[in-house]
């Protein structure tokens, strides 16, 4: 038979003090079961895979490739239909059906990577809908432990807390937030982001960090659905081509039939491109020349560059780049930008103590900057810039998952905004570089070595 004697604190040191040489030990026993906390920690291993099971890049590869899939079937339909008016049994027919066999070809090879994806889709919702049943029983023989009933108490906590603050809200209903200046825009109102709607590795998986892609706002008649890509080969800064795909889905499965269009055999060199901040519009590639403080357009056609100086004092080189608090961009100092209206760059000056400059590209056959507009809003206090409808959007980091457009100026009636609040979901942490499409009102963006795109909606 135990003896249970229960013994005051102060009783404690009192016989501690008259007995320092001996010693004293006491046996607890208790009718409560031991917590098992080796599976607790098993638990929380456990959801912790689920998480890293399940990305959002999975679910967008998904939809990226349907997507890549619907647009091309029609294309095929088209040609197909083409073919049977227009075939003469000749040369030109030859020529067609070379067409028509790589295009089922590229089919056939989105076909095979979505069924791929659906397999692992599938499997990977198998494995993690028996491995969530799992946790929720062992979360139920946990809570058996829970004699106090403290995890019932902190729901009905939080219960209170939610109706408590519906309450408030039915009390004094929130205004409704300040929307971005309309500018003078043919869509309307700029509203919001919506997607992705596109997150594709490409052709070149993780291979360059830096680069930019979209479509050519001024295409050249019966390129209308081709897309380009700049990636940075050298080092993550230069680089000295411009790679294209005839549709979208070509760009994801990464078959580029037209290929590369070289401006210089070296990488980096006088006129070739420096920083990510690239924009195609018309028949020439607007970038940043290598070393200098000026813009360079080459010639798709005649393969030729021409280029002019930026005003004095405009910095370059990596010394007025788009930053956050973890990271600056390097050779972000210029970024070029096409809206409906044409080609702008945006930068900083010494003079403008480091503030963003936006001037207006003239497209004259001698290339010239225009009309110039002055902000307050500093550089490197924003990660990226774009144009649409003649107003300029900023953005800046949030977290890892979240980039914020905070930022908008209407060069129209130069009112500035800071508090535009539309959020981007990103996919990977960085987004280098961002290009607004007017043709179809897409925003790409180039997010660590992938390609992504939004959709912006007006109204």
């Amino acid at each position: 038979m135990k003896l249970y004697v229960i013994v005051p604190l102060c009783a404690l040191f009192a016989l501690t003090q008259q007995a320092p040489s001996s010693e004293c030990s006491c046996e607890l026993t208790t009718s409560e079961k031991l917590f098992p906390h080796h599976k607790l920690v098993a638990v929380e291993n456990s959801a912790l895979k689920c998480n890293s099971d399940i990305t959002p890049q999975k679910v967008a590869e998904l939809d990226s490739l349907l997507l890549g899939l619907e647009l091309r079937l029609p294309q095929l339909q088209e040609d197909v239909s083409m073919f049977e008016r227009e075939n003469d049994g000749q040369l030109y027919g030859v020529i067609s059906l070379q067409v028509i066999e790589n295009e089922l070809m590229q089919i056939n090879q989105l076909v095979a990577r979505l069924k791929s994806a659906t397999l692992s889709h599938q499997r990977l919702t198998a494995n993690t809908t028996e491995q969530l049943e799992d946790l929720k029983a062992e979360m139920q023989e946990l809570e058996s432990y829970d004699t106090m009933r403290v995890v019932n108490i902190q729901r009905t906590n939080q219960r209170l807390k939610k109706d408590l603050d519906q309450c408030k809200s039915g009390l004094y209903p929130t205004t409704e937030p300040i929307q971005p200046p309309r500018g003078n825009c043919p869509h309307g109102q700029f509203l919001n982001i919506t997607g992705p709607r596109v997150y594709t590795a490409g052709e070149y998986p993780g291979s360059y960090k830096y680069g930019a892609w979209g479509r050519n706002p001024k295409p050249e008649a019966g390129k209308e659905s081709w897309y380009w890509l700049v990636m940075m080969t050298s080092g993550n800064k230069f680089s000295n081509y411009v790679r294209f795909y005839s549709s979208l889905s070509s760009l994801i499965v990464g078959v580029s039939a037209p290929g590369n269009v070289l401006i210089h055999t070296a990488n980096p060199t006088t006129n070739t491109i420096q920083g990510p901040n690239v924009v195609l519009y018309g028949e020439a590639l607007y970038y940043n020349c290598y070393n200098q403080d000026t813009v360079c357009r080459f010639n798709l056609t005649t393969k030729t560059v021409i280029n002019f100086q930026l005003p004095k004092g405009t910095r370059f080189n990596s010394k007025g780049n788009f930053c956050h608090l973890d990271e600056c961009y390097p050779f972000t100092d210029l970024d070029l930008a096409t809206d409906e209206s044409g080609v702008w760059v945006i930068y900083t000056t010494t003079q403008d103590f480091g503030n963003l400059v936006l001037s207006k590209v003239e497209e004259s056959e001698l290339l010239r900057l225009g009309q110039t507009w002055r902000t307050s809003l500093y550089k490197q206090g924003v990660t990226n810039t774009f144009m649409a409808c003649g107003v300029l959007y900023a953005t800046r980091y949030v977290n890892k998952e979240v980039e914020e457009i905070f930022y908008s100026f209407d060069t129209t009636t130069r009112e500035e905004r800071f508090n535009v609040g539309v959020f981007i979901s990103k996919m990977s942490p960085n987004i280098q570089s961002l290009n607004y499409s007017p043709v179809d009102q897409m925003l790409h963006a180039y997010c660590d070595s992938y390609m992504v795109s939004y959709k912006v909606l007006f109204g």
